[in-house]
């Protein structure tokens, strides 16, 4: 059976699989884990779900013909595991993780045949009064996107305040938004919205963009973009959802309001990755590389979903990692991989 589990009940216990997140990534994985038969638990140290709760509409998921929240879908992906047996009932805080080590090998040759050799880690996992004995580990914590800290952006994220413009960008169609930002990834979110918006405002706290050149250019000749330079969001006003902001120019110390549909916040994301960053090989920013199993640097640890160092980050990838990861850590754990 695999189950949330937390508090003092929990001591010691000790799985073939301990899945670390349960977001569309982490419940993914533990759908195809418990269909091959894997003894594993699954672990979060807040309800079922991560940063897709906050979605207001998902449109773009296979399978799903009509609109339907972020947390909807997590309900339904949560009822699918009910079905398995994988019961989320409670939280575990993963503080810290050790290797134990079980031979003196260590992995020198991704291609040796001997694939006991393969195998020299168990992980030792400490939360909450309690640990977790590993033979394999999948990480599914996600990533979390920087906000700006200001009066009304924690009530509305999710009621019209958006971290992700592939996700909730058609939801504005013959709409005015706003994007918050002056890198690559702000300016290019900017353009994609203008496929579905009216109009679309770069709010930008210096005169000039940090975005590449090319994407600087498409940004300047594209009609439905304007540039708020000099400019940062002070206050989100609205009841139900966004209604308008007040925004502050810096350079003239002004603040005015202005009505607005939507605001796209692209102001950096952070891997969520500190209690396993130690282990494992990153990119620049933090993001955890694997193979295409899904494997890290480190044998046996598998990362999927957000937390990885990957081009698009979506539900639908996030849960395509999740089934990869459990078919290789079955294969890990059968000497296969």
């Amino acid at each position: 059976m695999v189950m949330i589990v937390g508090g003092k009940e929990m001591k010691k216990d000790k799985v073939d699989l301990l899945i670390v997140g349960a977001g569309p990534a982490g419940l993914g994985s533990a759908l195809y884990a418990v269909r091959a038969g894997l003894d594993c638990k699954i672990v979060d140290k807040q309800m079922a779900g991560g940063q897709i709760i906050t979605t207001e509409f998902i449109e773009n998921y296979p399978g799903f013909k009509d609109n339907i929240s972020g947390y909807d879908f997590i309900q339904n992906l949560v009822e699918h595991c009910k079905k398995f047996n994988i019961n989320i009932d409670e939280f575990f805080d993963i503080d810290s993780i050790d290797l134990v080590s079980n031979t003196n090998s260590f992995r020198k040759n991704q291609n040796s045949l001997n694939h006991k050799e393969l195998r020299p880690y168990k992980f030792n996992c400490y939360g909450d009064d309690a640990e977790i004995l590993a033979r394999s580990l999948i990480v599914a914590t996600g990533a979390s996107p920087s906000k700006l800290g200001v009066e009304g952006e924690d009530e509305l994220i999710g009621k019209g305040i958006s971290f992700c413009a592939t996700c909730d960008g058609a939801l504005y169609r013959d709409r005015e938004v706003a994007v918050v930002g002056g890198g690559d990834m702000a300016v290019e979110e900017a353009i994609f919205l203008t496929k579905f918006a009216k109009k679309v405002y770069i709010i930008h706290r210096r005169d000039e963009l940090r975005a590449v050149k090319i994407l600087q250019d498409r940004a300047f000749k594209n009609k439905k973009i304007e540039i708020l330079w000099d400019s940062v969001i002070e206050k989100f006003l609205g009841k139900e959802r966004l209604e308008e902001i007040t925004i502050k120019n810096k350079k003239r110390n002004q603040s005015y309001s202005k009505k607005i549909d939507g605001v796209f916040e692209f102001v950096g994301i952070k891997p969520n990755s500190d209690f396993v960053k130690s282990m494992v090989k990153t990119d620049n920013r933090g993001f955890i590389i694997t193979d295409y199993n899904m494997e890290t640097s480190t044998c046996g640890l598998f990362a999927v979903g957000d937390i990885r160092s990957k081009p698009l980050r979506q539900v639908v990838t996030a849960v395509a990692d999740g089934a990869i990861a459990a078919m290789s850590a079955d294969k890990y754990l059968n000497n296969l991989l």
